[in-house]
């Protein structure tokens, strides 16, 4: 999976302000809904929140991929914010969040929705690839850093 198939300069968005993990997946909802016009941000929301309550998507080194399933027809689609201040995510390893990379697939796709993840975790895990998430000033620089 590249990272590009699944972002757009679109959704992504550096340096938000959020003061609770529910905020933050308001924000990424949000963003999403405002480039993909099928898609409702509130929707998106309680499906984030659901998605939540199964256990957190924070993986650790204060990354968290939130993800869920739609119907919309188009494909897997991605997110991706940075976070002025980390917020507190219940990650595996109890550290805030400040990169968040929503990822949505198609209701029917289990096989593609589990290699993205995993290929998307694999990326954010690498320690060079998350600072230049976090060293990027701005949106274009951040879309930049995450497909790059």
């Amino acid at each position: 999976m590249q990272i590009q198939s699944l972002l757009t300069p679109e959704r992504t968005c550096s340096s938000l302000e959020a003061n609770s993990k529910r905020r933050a997946l308001e924000l990424l909802a949000q963003l999403i809904a405002q480039d993909v016009p099928t898609i409702d941000a509130e929707d998106l929301l309680r499906r984030f929140q659901a998605r939540e309550r199964l256990g957190s998507t924070g993986v650790g080194h204060g990354i968290a991929i939130p993800h869920c399933r739609i119907n919309n027809g188009t494909g897997a689609i991605g997110a991706l914010i940075t976070l002025k201040q980390p917020v507190e995510f219940d990650s595996i390893d109890a550290e805030p969040v400040d990169i968040l990379f929503a990822m949505l697939v198609p209701e029917d796709s289990h096989d593609e929705h589990l290699k993205n993840l995993a290929a998307l975790a694999g990326a954010l895990t690498r320690i060079e690839f998350r600072q230049r998430l976090r060293a990027a000033g701005d949106n274009l620089a951040l879309y930049e850093a995450a497909i790059n």
